[in-house]
C-alpha cells in the first residue's frame, strides 16, 4: 500500500530536477530550442523563488508569522510545475479535450503531493498553498506559450517512455538533503552560527534552536 511518505517522493528534487532537465531535452533534440530555453527559465526562477524564500527565513528569521510562512514549499512548486507540463508534452498527438483532462491529472497529482506535505507535517498550509500556485504559475506560462509551437508537433514516443521509467524508483529513494544544504549556504551568507526556527525563534539573546526539520 502506497503511504504518504511514497507519495510526497514524488516531489524530492532528485525526481522533479530529473523530469524537469529532460522536458528541456526533449524540447533541445527535436529543434524546439526556443521552447528549451522558455521552460528552463521559467522553472529556474521558481526554483529560485523557493530558494530565496527558504534562506530569508533561515538566516535572516524574514517570513510571516501570522500565516506560519517561512518560504514556499519545494515540493509542491516542483511538482505542480513538472507533473502538469510533462502530461501536456506526452499527450500532444492526442484530441484537446484529452490533452486537457491530462493537464487536469497533473494539477491533481501535484495536489495530491502538496497533501502529503501536510499529511507529514513537513509545510505549513500557506506554504504549501504557496508551491502550488507558484509551480501553476509556471506550468501554465510554459503551456500557454507553447500551445501554437507545439500545436503539429510530435515528441518520439520512445524517448519519452524511456524518461518516465525515471519515476518508478521515486517511493523508495532517500530524500535529498536540500533543508541541509539550504541552512549550510543561509549561514554562510547571513554570518549566523544557527538558523531560525518556526519554533524557538531568535531573540535580542541570539539565534534558536538548531534541530532541522525535514522540509525541502
Amino acid at each position: 500500500m502506497i503511504s504518504w511518505t511514497h507519495i510526497t517522493q514524488f516531489g524530492d528534487v532528485t525526481i522533479t530536477m530529473l523530469v524537469a532537465f529532460a522536458i528541456a531535452a526533449w524540447l533541445y533534440i527535436e529543434g524546439e530550442r526556443r521552447l528549451a530555453l522558455w521552460w528552463s527559465g521559467l522553472f529556474t526562477a521558481g526554483l529560485g523563488i523557493v530558494v530565496v524564500t527558504k534562506m530569508a527565513f533561515i538566516g535572516w528569521g524574514i517570513g510571516v508569522r501570522a500565516l506560519d510562512f517561512t518560504g514556499f514549499s519545494g515540493h509542491a512548486m516542483r511538482a505542480t510545475a513538472v507533473i502538469p507540463v510533462l502530461f501536456y508534452l506526452m499527450l500532444q498527438k492526442t484530441a484537446p479535450a484529452l490533452r486537457a483532462a491530462g493537464v487536469l491529472a497533473g494539477f491533481a497529482g501535484a495536489v495530491l503531493i502538496g497533501l502529503s506535505r501536510l499529511t507529514l507535517h513537513a509545510h505549513s498550509v500557506s506554504e504549501v498553498v504557496a508551491g502550488t500556485a507558484l509551480g501553476a504559475a509556471v506550468s501554465m506560462a510554459f503551456i500557454w506559450i507553447a500551445a501554437e509551437s507545439l500545436r503539429r508537433h510530435v515528441f518520439n514516443p520512445l524517448r519519452i517512455a524511456l524518461s518516465m521509467l525515471a519515476l518508478l524508483p521515486a517511493p523508495y529513494l532517500h530524500p535529498a538533503p536540500t533543508q541541509q544544504w539550504l541552512t549550510g549556504v543561509s549561514l554562510f551568507f547571513s554570518g549566523h552560527d544557527k538558523p531560525f526556527m518556526r519554533t524557538g525563534a531568535r531573540d535580542a539573546q541570539g539565534p534558536g534552536r538548531t534541530e532541522l526539520s525535514s522540509r525541502s
